[in-house]
């Protein structure tokens, strides 16, 4: 696996799972925000965990654009072609379009 960094736009809303030991993971699905013409892979999954999993819920939205570092998974290995997921170790804002100010 490689650890890499991206810039991306969150494309669909966040999908939440729990498991029976109360380890949360949300799923979501993003691209990147650069348009090419050439047919490559620029949406893939980004699986996130635990704490993290729950800031993504409470956080960000779609159109939102985060940075995201960490495992990247090529399922064209194991036979499935154009597939791309990555295991997220940290996730960083960027560009919060639904941000709210709270300001008190």
């Amino acid at each position: 696996m490689n650890y890499s960094c991206f810039i991306v736009k969150i494309i669909n809303e966040p999908i939440s799972s729990q498991f029976n030991d109360n380890i949360s993971l949300v799923e979501i699905t993003v691209q990147f925000p650069i348009v090419r013409k050439k047919k490559t892979i620029n949406t893939f999954r980004v699986l996130i965990w635990g704490n993290l999993a729950e800031d993504i819920i409470k956080y960000y939205r779609i159109n939102d654009y985060i940075i995201i570092e960490g495992y990247i998974r090529n399922f064209s290995e194991v036979g499935i072609p154009d597939q791309v997921e990555i295991s997220a170790k940290k996730v960083y804002p960027f560009l919060l379009k639904n941000q709210t100010n709270n300001v008190n």
